[in-house]
């Protein structure tokens, strides 16, 4: 069983990183590092925000804070258009069990174990 502390899975083609057995998307590593450290402080701030929308029972707080997450993590490749080019689809959100990573996704776990 892997860790509270241990980093996640990232499967062999990066493009992934694994969550109690979910895909998520990874951000896009051609990203320039500059630009990719601003947009994950803004991804922070308005995450702080969605929590104090939350906090202060605020809808259009949260709604707005809420878009820009989404805008962040569009930006960062975690989201929208997907950042590779060779027409694989986007699994984000997929159990890795069940995805083409299937194979992988076992053999990894049991050497987790």
């Amino acid at each position: 069983m892997r860790g509270a502390s241990a980093p996640p899975l990232l499967t062999p083609d990066g493009r992934y990183l694994v969550v109690r057995g979910r895909l998520w998307r990874r951000s896009d590593p051609s990203l320039p590092a500059d630009e990719r450290d601003r947009l994950v402080a803004e991804l922070m701030t308005a995450r702080r925000r969605v929590a104090e929308a939350i906090k202060a029972t605020d809808d259009t707080m949260l709604a707005a804070a809420r878009a820009s997450v989404h805008a962040a993590k569009t930006a960062l490749g975690e989201r929208g258009p997907v950042w590779w080019h060779d027409g694989a689809p986007d699994l984000a959100r997929h159990m890795a069990r069940t995805s083409s990573y299937a194979e992988w996704y076992a053999a990894a776990s049991a050497t987790q174990e």
